[in-house]
């Protein structure tokens, strides 16, 4: 998602600046205001995009109220307000492409499409590999949105590590298992970071 949006905004044209600043700016709003935001737009009976669905027909949803749905509400809302940040980074990517690189796949026959698949793809990889992991981390710590919007139910189906760390140490007071799993967390975080450090390296 967030690279289909660098790619519309890559290219010079009237109103790229709004494009930018309406895509970038949940990226700067607190999870806390967008949690509450989105519980108001997914309730079950009266939210805005249930009233969109039921206007073309289609049955309202119970989205985080159901064990099924609640967690890709959860991941829609995640997308949607990181989706701005990766893009600029994409962006960054797009702009330091050489033009002559397409202009020679032009002459060798290539099309858009081809120039895509085999000059824009593999320039991009450094910056992908970096959007990857660290998108990867973040998930990782994802707790606020569940937290505000489900409080880890429906039936526990929304209840991410951290979160369950947190529960567990100051919920239920178990404050030596809490910790236990924090370091192990840790070294977790930490294998992943020298994961992408080794694909960075290999990149450059």
């Amino acid at each position: 998602m967030s690279l289909g949006l660098a790619l519309l905004i890559n290219k010079q044209r009237r109103g790229n600046i709004f494009l930018k600043v309406a895509f970038f700016s949940p990226v700067v709003m607190s999870l806390v205001v967008i949690s509450v935001l989105w519980l108001y737009l997914l309730n079950p009976t009266d939210g805005l995009v249930n009233s969109m669905l039921q206007a073309v027909g289609i049955n309202a949803q119970p989205f985080l109220t159901s064990p099924n749905q609640a967690i890709y509400a959860i991941i829609l809302v995640s997308v949607w307000q990181g989706a701005g940040y990766q893009m600029l980074i994409f962006l960054a990517g797009l702009q330091n492409i050489p033009g002559d690189v397409y202009e020679a796949a032009r002459i060798d026959g290539a099309g858009k499409w081809k120039s895509f698949l085999h000059v824009t793809i593999p320039l991009l990889r450094p910056t992908t590999t970096l959007i990857v992991f660290t998108t990867l981390i973040a998930a990782f710590k994802l707790i606020i949105q569940p937290m505000i919007m489900t409080q880890g139910g429906p039936l526990n189906s929304t209840m991410t590590p951290i979160y369950y760390i947190y529960q567990t140490g100051f919920t239920d007071r178990l404050v030596g298992y809490s910790s236990a799993m924090t370091v192990v967390f840790g070294l977790l975080i930490v294998i992943v970071t020298f994961v992408q450090r080794r694909f960075a390296k290999e990149d450059l």
